[in-house]
């Protein structure tokens, strides 16, 4: 079949449009096809989404073809609203947008098994009695349910981030800095206590996320710089009383021994008065900061 050209009289053969034809249409279908390919390293997965439906998580590593209309992306978040100043577009100005505006920032389909750290910011919170404290934590997090983490909410590392720190705000105010009430559990003395509750909170608040608390520990505690001396003073005065009161103590066992031996072993007799002037000489050399000088009495008490 042939086909005579019009304008210039030529005959042309048909097929030779057909085999252009096909060929464009080839290299475009081939085109498409290799976008489908991917590859997944170990701890590492990627949801399928096709028109905005889910279809799926492949969650094994290696070198995968898919359909090739499978989203690359899962939202877009915001970064940061940016304003103009008289020098220009300020940093983070949308591309393309010179009065300023919003960029934003495509999350992957690609999503990290792998564990991960976030180390708080140092936050100032009052604690169980009303103190200023520093406080700050570390907690080791892993993604376990990848379409909750991409779905359920907008950005999941953000979100960990702040309910992290929220987290360590309530546990801060729920235990005090130091010197609670008997067999009270504090911030300071309760170290794998405090480390429990703050991992059940951080959980309680991420499991919409699909998110999986590891750990979670203080890494920082001090009270905040304003009351910092005087709650130094006051743990200065604490230590020298049960010292003190330690030292008191002991001295008092020592007195009673070395009266009890005296009289036991017949070394001395001594009337309550004699033994009132022992008591005193010796707690006062077991108690003196400063060494004592003895003094030797040629006569009696009672001269």
């Amino acid at each position: 079949m042939t086909i005579i050209g019009a304008a210039e009289g030529r005959v042309v053969d048909e097929s030779i449009f057909g085999r252009i034809l096909t060929g464009i249409l080839l290299a475009i279908t081939g085109g498409i096809m290799l976008g489908g390919h991917f590859a997944l390293q170990p701890n590492e997965a990627r949801v399928l989404i096709l028109f905005g439906a889910y279809k799926g998580t492949v969650r094994r590593s290696g070198f995968y073809w898919a359909n090739p209309f499978y989203s690359r992306t899962r939202a877009k978040i915001p970064l940061k609203s940016s304003a103009p100043d008289a020098h220009g577009p300020t940093k983070g100005t949308a591309i393309g947008s010179p009065t300023g505006g919003i960029v934003y920032q495509s999350l992957s389909t690609k999503i990290s098994l792998r564990a991960h750290n976030f180390n708080s910011d140092k936050i100032k919170v009052n604690d169980k009695r009303g103190n200023p404290i520093e406080i700050a934590a570390v907690v080791v997090w892993r993604v376990e349910d990848t379409a909750q983490a991409a779905f359920d909410v907008e950005d999941y590392e953000s979100y960990v981030q702040v309910q992290s720190e929220s987290a360590i705000r309530s546990i801060a105010s729920l235990y005090a800095y130091d010197h609670g009430e008997e067999h009270e559990t504090t911030l300071r003395g309760g170290g794998e206590e405090v480390a429990v509750a703050l991992k059940k909170e951080l959980q309680a608040r991420l499991v919409k996320t699909g998110v999986v608390v590891e750990e979670a520990r203080l890494t920082h505690l001090a009270y905040a710089p304003e009351i910092a001396q005087a709650m130094l003073r006051r743990q200065q005065a604490e230590a020298v009383i049960a010292a003190r009161q330690k030292i008191v103590h002991g001295a008092v066992s020592m007195v009673d021994m070395a009266l009890r031996e005296l009289a036991e072993k017949d070394v001395v007799k001594l009337d309550d008065e004699r033994k009132a002037a022992m008591v005193s000489n010796l707690l006062v050399v077991l108690c003196g900061e400063s060494e004592a000088s003895p003094v030797i009495n040629a006569g009696t008490l009672y001269n």
